[in-house]
């Protein structure tokens, strides 16, 4: 199921891309699961949870009520849904590092290119999240059907996904802003710099804006692999 948490990943990315001395996360390491997971829950979401349960104890009654897939038809069932999510992240990681030629950031017009890529972003994000989210709602689907276990947690993440979904979305929203911020610091420490390299060719853009899209694209394609996570765990569980 999906962590309300940032993985370790998309930290990282996000941490290489902070200012020298800038605190990556409040508390960092030391603060252990369940601390950071208590930030997250309200005690509105506490009172939820817990009111859930006779609806899991439910669900995992009328799974029990039909006919459970043997062990050969889960491992199936697991390899099917294991392939299609390596062809959605093959799709969306495509996608994501295209560069075309004809779109390259003009180093002599730098408001337009930080506006092209804000675009780019917020178009990569939609797309992830068109289809990772159809994906999800698949897994959960076939997990339904399948043993009571599996059947309950597929309705638990339906319900932390619309508990914690919309903060989620909300973080995710501003990851357009903080790397519009990391743009400008390096279009400013270009531009205070005593002397630069020359370009390896004419026309081609300066290293500083070649290593800000090489930047772009980990931070989606790590961003992409946190969306996958909710996917990843259900399916992990079909062989737990």
């Amino acid at each position: 199921m999906r962590s309300p948490l940032l993985p370790s990943g998309l930290v990282r990315q996000l941490a290489s891309g902070l200012p020298e001395g800038a605190p990556v996360l409040a508390g960092g390491a030391r603060q252990d699961l369940a601390e950071r997971l208590g930030q997250w829950f309200t005690v509105a979401d506490a009172i939820a949870l817990r009111s859930a349960q006779p609806a899991m104890a439910a669900v995992g009654a009328r799974a029990a009520q039909q006919p459970t897939p043997d062990a050969a038809a889960l491992t199936a069932s697991a390899a099917a849904l294991g392939d299609e999510l390596a062809r959605v992240r093959a799709t969306l990681t495509r996608s994501i590092t295209a560069r075309d030629p004809r779109q390259r950031p003009d180093p002599a017009d730098l408001d337009t290119a930080m506006a092209l890529f804000h675009l780019r972003y917020q178009d990569q994000q939609r797309r992830m999240e068109m289809s990772v989210d159809a994906l999800r709602d698949h897994v959960r689907q076939t997990l339904a059907k399948a043993s009571p276990r599996l059947a309950q947690l597929a309705a638990l993440d339906a319900l932390l996904g619309e508990m914690l979904g919309g903060r989620e979305q909300r973080l995710l929203a501003g990851l357009p802003v903080f790397l519009k911020a990391r743009f400008t610091r390096l279009r400013r420490a270009s531009a205070g710099a005593t002397a630069e390299a020359p370009p390896a060719r004419p026309g081609a853009a300066p290293g500083w804006l070649q290593d800000f899209e090489t930047e772009f694209e980990q931070t989606l394609l790590a961003e992409l692999e946190h969306r996958l996570l909710p996917v990843v765990g259900m399916i992990e569980g079909i062989g737990a």
